[in-house]
């Protein structure tokens, strides 16, 4: 006597794999996000420090700051070289 009620996850699989799908892109890219401002805020946090806290002044924060941005873009590029945003696409590595 009871009418059951459809339950809210019964979805066809494509819907299902779609919204999958959709949720890793928002999560693989909120990442990319969040290491492309770690490595922004390394170089700031780097260059004022050597620039007020040391002798070396203006230009050896500088040249900190473009050292320590060339070697965080090299590490970051080889990681999403790895790591396309398309997490579904042919030969893609590991998740690290």
């Amino acid at each position: 006597m009871a009418a059951t009620q459809p339950d809210a996850f019964e979805h066809d699989t494509a819907e299902r794999e779609a919204i999958l799908i959709a949720h890793e892109r928002t999560y693989h890219a909120f990442a990319v996000l969040v290491r492309w401002a770690m490595l922004h805020c390394a170089v700031v946090i780097s260059a004022l420090t050597v620039w007020f806290a040391t002798p070396a002044g203006f230009f050896g924060g500088l040249v900190t700051a473009i050292v320590v941005f060339v070697v965080g873009y090299y590490g970051m590029v080889r990681r999403e070289e790895k790591q396309p945003l398309d997490l579904w696409v042919e030969g893609r590595k590991g998740l690290l």
